[in-house]
């Protein structure tokens, strides 16, 4: 996807916004722009980025904050310990969260690629 982001970052974004959907193609074509500005302490894979908006074309996904992109991580047993998401912001992609449905569970973006992958 790009050398500027986190290896974890770029598989997880690859995986989600993997189809031909209108929104995640532009999505796509905004990520070697990206820039990490910050990462979630807890280590949940959380990552938040700066974008160049005038060296690219948002997005078709409305002028608010959306959820652009969103699916459930299972694993191989079935077990479904949360979801990851990919938030656009005017039409710009602005950052990929990963959660958990308990605190039991850690989830992290290479889990979530893994299982956006089966």
């Amino acid at each position: 996807m790009t050398g500027h982001l986190p290896p974890d970052i770029a598989e997880a974004l690859d995986a989600l916004l993997g189809d031909d959907d209108p929104v995640h193609l532009a999505l796509r074509a905004q990520t070697p722009h990206l820039r990490v500005h910050g990462r979630c302490p807890c280590g949940c894979g959380t990552t938040y980025f700066d974008l160049d908006t005038a060296a690219v074309q948002p997005a078709p996904s409305g002028p608010r904050t959306v959820v652009a992109a969103q699916a459930p991580i299972c694993t191989e047993n079935g077990d479904s310990p949360g979801e990851v998401l990919a938030f656009a912001q005017t039409g710009h992609l602005s950052w990929p969260e990963v959660c958990s449905w308990s605190d039991d569970t850690k989830v992290t973006p290479a889990l979530a690629r893994r299982a956006l992958r089966r």
